[in-house]
C-alpha cells in the first residue's frame, strides 16, 4: 500500500498558511458585511413594497409607496450588454497583437498604454462622451435605425428615415451612447486580464503548430485562443461586472427615464447606480431604505455574474502544461 508522503511544514510554512487563510476569510468577511449591511437598510422598502412588486414596478416614487427597479435594471443589463458586445473584440484583438503580433520592443510601451487607459477616472470618459463622442456618433445611431429598425431594439420612435433635416436629439443620451463609453472603460481591464493568459500559452505548442505549416493566424486559433477560453471568458465577466457597476460616466450621458425602454438607439435610458447618485442627496429615510434595495439587488446581480465566470474559468483549459 503506498504510503502518503507527508512533508514537514515549517514556522515560515505555518505562518504562510495563516496569513493566506486570514486574508481568503477577510475578503469574505466584507462581502458578507457589505451584503448584511444592503439587506439591513433595506428591510423596510422591501416589506413594505414586496419584493415581486419591487422587482416588476418600472416607477420611482418612494414617497407615495410606489416604486421599483424593473425599468433601472433593464436600463442597468442592456448598458452592460452594449458595452461588453463593443469591448470584447476590441480587447481580445489588442490581446493578441500585444502577445503575438508586436514587435517585441513595442510591447511595452503597448502595455503601459493600456494599463494608462484602465487608469482614466469615469468622470473623465463621462465628460468625453458627453461632449464629444456623443454628437459623432449620432450619425451611426442614425444609420443603424433608418436600416435596422425592423430590428425591435433597434427602433427609434419618432425617427424620420430619409429626411436630412430631421431632428436628431431622439438619438441623443441613449443606451448606446452610455455602452459605448463604458466598454471603452472596461476594454483596457479585460484586456490585460486576456493578454496574461495569452502570453502563457505553451511555447512547445506554439512551435509545433508553426512546424505543421500553420500560419501565425492558424497558430493563433488553434493554440492561443484555445487556451486562453478561460481567459477571454474571466475578461469579459470581470469587464461585465465593472459595466453593472459604472455610476459617473453613465449618470453624464443618459438622460433617465422611469419606464423600460429596449430601444437601444433611443433618447432614455437609466441604470441602478445612477438611480442611486441621482437621489441619494434628496432621499427621504424611506427613500434612501428603497435606494438601498436598488443597490442590494446590483449587489447581489453582481455576485451572481461574478460567480458564475469563476465556474466557467474553473472548467476551462487555460493553464494547462504543454505535452510537446
Amino acid at each position: 500500500m503506498p504510503r502518503r508522503a507527508n512533508a514537514a511544514r515549517g514556522l515560515g510554512d505555518r505562518i504562510f498558511r495563516y496569513q493566506l487563510t486570514a486574508t481568503g476569510v477577510t475578503v469574505l468577511a466584507i462581502m458578507a458585511a457589505v451584503g448584511l449591511f444592503l439587506l439591513l437598510r433595506a428591510g423596510q422598502a422591501l416589506r413594505t413594497r414586496g419584493i415581486w412588486a419591487f422587482l416588476t414596478t418600472a416607477e420611482w416614487q418612494p414617497d407615495v409607496h410606489n416604486f421599483g427597479i424593473a425599468a433601472v435594471l433593464t436600463g442597468t443589463l442592456l448598458i452592460a450588454v452594449v458595452a461588453v458586445t463593443i469591448s470584447v473584440p476590441l480587447a481580445v484583438g489588442t490581446a493578441l497583437f500585444i502577445s503575438d503580433v508586436a514587435p517585441r520592443p513595442l510591447r511595452r510601451t503597448l502595455v503601459t498604454m493600456v494599463d494608462l487607459m484602465a487608469a482614466v477616472p469615469s468622470v473623465v470618459y463621462g465628460l468625453w462622451g458627453l461632449f464629444f463622442l456623443q454628437q459623432h456618433v449620432i450619425g451611426l445611431s442614425r444609420w443603424l435605425s433608418d436600416w435596422f429598425g425592423w430590428i425591435p431594439f433597434l427602433k427609434v420612435d419618432g425617427a424620420q428615415p430619409g429626411e436630412p433635416l430631421a431632428s436628431q436629439s431622439v438619438y441623443t443620451a441613449s443606451t448606446f451612447v452610455a455602452g459605448i463609453v463604458v466598454a471603452l472603460m472596461v476594454a483596457p481591464i479585460q484586456c490585460s486580464v486576456m493578454r496574461e493568459v495569452f502570453a502563457q500559452a505553451p511555447a512547445g505548442e506554439r512551435e509545433g503548430a508553426y512546424a505543421l505549416g500553420a500560419t501565425r493566424w492558424g497558430m493563433i486559433r488553434a493554440v492561443v485562443l484555445p487556451y486562453g477560453k478561460g481567459g477571454i471568458i474571466g475578461g469579459t465577466m470581470l469587464g461585465l461586472g465593472r459595466a453593472l457597476g459604472e455610476t459617473i460616466a453613465v449618470y453624464l450621458i443618459i438622460s433617465p427615464v422611469f419606464a423600460i425602454q429596449p430601444h437601444i438607439l433611443q433618447t432614455g435610458s437609466n441604470s441602478v447606480s445612477s438611480l442611486i447618485a441621482l437621489h441619494y442627496g434628496d432621499a427621504s429615510p424611506f427613500g434612501m431604505s428603497a435606494l438601498m434595495a436598488a443597490g442590494l439587488a446590483l449587489f447581489l446581480l453582481t455576485l451572481a455574474v461574478n460567480f458564475t465566470a469563476s465556474s466557467i474559468v474553473a472548467r476551462s483549459r487555460s493553464g494547462a502544461q504543454s505535452e510537446a
